[in-house]
């Protein structure tokens, strides 16, 4: 593997992120527990002489007491009042009440003249050279003088620095090692996944495991569902070349035998006849085609709506002409019921195309009464379009595949009308780009409705 693909690896991405993550914890806690060490003991002492400043104030303490509570919080504390001086724990070195020298003498008077009720100074111990706090408090009947020493801590941090760089090594070590082992796990399932997926390109078709890894197994899913629809496009794409090829060798070999006809024969009403027979066959043809070229068109949104405002029924009317001679030759009847006129919003000739493309499948596959019934019902917002044949119906299982291109029911088909697998297909890519609700309910032996609904203008 070359060093490109090595940085680019999951186990080296994982890696580094990882020993990232455990550094910048490190750094925070090297911050907090040494740059910000001191700053926390002197305000955690000087919160801990509140506190008993507080406790003295209030209640009575005997001499005993106070005495206690000085070695117990290892401070020294001097109380004065009625002009005696009391000191408490005075013989800890670190007490600078025991000797008053003219510094520490100055600054008590100066807390009693100033009338203050507390004060807190900061001073340097000049037998160790440690910092010290002196707490200044006036009482009810007297002065409350504490003192503690803010403990040298830069022993406590050359500690803690010293622990720090060992137990940064070591968590950099764990997360090393623990990289490299989630990396494991993670490439394991990833290589797995990638396996099965090449099959993809070879069309195989495979089911993938779940791997009981949250966003895998979402892209286990997705594999799933592709190879699934993989599959089935296969199927779609082998039933479009055996109904395309049935669909066009039928009129492609009758125009041939019509036009030998035509040649051959010098009678001018038999070769008239001879001709239409010809035309109806291109027509068809044409209709194959078409139907596949608008399908490509609406899937590659190429083809954009021009919505306008226009009479539904008037349509509807117009694409039943187109049946006038399937009425007197094959006796089809078409009940109509709608009102006189229903104006609604839309691409006037998309819709036309779906109008046109549930009628002539409803004909198709009708029962033997030859009956197809049409309906517009208004809604509040709509208008409610339904096209109800009486076939044989559609099986529950095949009512979500009816949609998917060139699905073709050849066992329920009744005319034998060229189709070329694609009209529902295009019906629904029409109503999608309208957002228009629609739908297909079926009965066996009962036969099928297809519905639509579509905006209606107020």
């Amino acid at each position: 593997m070359k060093l490109k693909d090595k940085v680019n690896s999951l186990q080296f991405k994982t890696m580094s992120y990882l020993v990232i993550f455990s550094v910048l914890i490190l750094l925070i806690l090297w911050a907090f527990q040494i740059s910000f060490l001191k700053n926390y003991y002197e305000k955690y002492q000087i919160n801990k002489l509140d506190k008993i400043v507080n406790n003295i104030n209030s209640k009575t303490y005997t001499v005993t007491e106070l005495e206690n509570l000085a070695y117990k919080n290892e401070l020294c504390l001097e109380y004065v009042y009625n002009d005696e001086d009391i000191l408490f724990n005075g013989l800890s070195n670190n007490c600078l009440l025991k000797n008053k020298n003219i510094g520490m003498s100055n600054i008590i008077n100066k807390f009693v003249l100033s009338n203050k009720n507390k004060e807190i100074i900061k001073l340097v111990n000049p037998n160790n050279n440690s910092k010290s706090i002196l707490y200044n408090l006036k009482t009810y009947n007297g002065y409350l003088f504490l003192n503690t020493s803010l403990e040298d801590v830069n022993s406590t941090t050359s500690v803690l620095r010293g622990q720090l760089i060992y137990i940064t090594l070591i968590v950099i070590f764990v997360a090393i090692i623990a990289s490299l082992f989630i990396s494991k796990i993670l490439n394991k399932n990833i290589l797995y996944i990638t396996k099965e997926a090449k099959k993809l390109s070879k069309r195989k078709e495979f089911k993938l495991n779940k791997t009981n890894i949250l966003e895998l197994d979402e892209l286990v899913d997705t594999l799933n569902y592709a190879s699934s629809e993989i599959k089935k496009t296969d199927e779609l794409r082998r039933d479009l070349l055996a109904n395309v090829s049935h669909d066009l060798k039928t009129p492609l070999t009758m125009i041939k035998a019509y036009a030998e006809m035509v040649r051959d024969i010098d009678n001018k009403d038999k070769q008239k006849e001879n001709l239409n027979i010809i035309i109806d066959e291109a027509d068809r043809l044409n209709i194959l085609v078409n139907d596949i070229l608008n399908l490509s068109k609406l899937e590659a949104n190429y083809d954009k709506l021009e919505l306008k405002e226009f009479d539904l029924v008037e349509l509807i009317n117009n694409i039943i002409k187109k049946y006038n001679i399937v009425k007197e030759l094959e006796n089809y009847k078409f009940i109509l019921n709608m009102p006189k006129k229903a104006y609604v919003y839309g691409d006037m000739n998309k819709i036309n195309q779906v109008i046109y493309n549930l009628v002539n499948n409803a004909i198709n596959y009708t029962g033997d009464d030859n009956t197809v019934k049409i309906e517009v019902i208004e809604k509040k917002k709509t208008y409610l379009v339904n096209i109800i044949d009486t076939g044989k119906g559609i099986k529950k299982e095949e009512l979500d595949i009816i949609w998917d291109k060139y699905y073709k029911n050849e066992k329920n088909h009744k005319r034998n009308k060229i189709g070329s697998g694609v009209g529902l297909s295009i019906v629904k890519n029409i109503l999608d780009k309208h957002n228009f609700i629609y739908g297909v309910e079926s009965e066996l032996n009962k036969g099928t409705k297809f519905y639509f609904e579509i905006t209606k203008i107020s």
